[in-house]
């Protein structure tokens, strides 16, 4: 079973960035798709981002221009370089993977939150 472990998280000033990490356990390319949720207080996980193995990219409309996605295969890392920080995107953000393509996200890691302050 694969396991994934985030980190990176933190509080930063508005306009700021934050880098954030999801190590897995196995090896990255033999997940179908990883991606980003995040979940803020009082409000419904919300996708942030996705990355297929065959390199396709999908963000959510909030982030779109100020986030990117990516991996690095020989680390077996995933990555969400988070950049013009807004109060809006403070929330706790989870590493997913749907490893088969069944579009069924069965796999989660243990969440990091991020706090932008104004």
């Amino acid at each position: 079973q694969v396991h994934l472990a985030e980190s990176g998280g933190g509080l930063v000033q508005a306009g700021g960035s934050l880098e954030l990490s999801c190590l897995v356990s196995g090896r990255i390319l033999d997940l179908s798709t990883t991606g980003w949720y995040r979940q803020a207080p009082g409000k419904q996980r919300e996708m942030v981002a996705r990355l297929t193995v065959g390199e396709t990219t999908t963000y959510a409309d909030s982030v779109k221009g100020r986030f990117t996605i990516s991996r690095d295969n020989e680390k077996n890392t995933l990555y969400l370089q988070m950049n013009a920080l807004r109060p809006e995107d403070t929330a706790v953000y989870y590493c997913a993977a749907d490893p088969n393509g069944t579009k069924r996200w069965n796999i989660w890691g243990q969440g990091t939150p991020v706090t932008v302050s104004s």
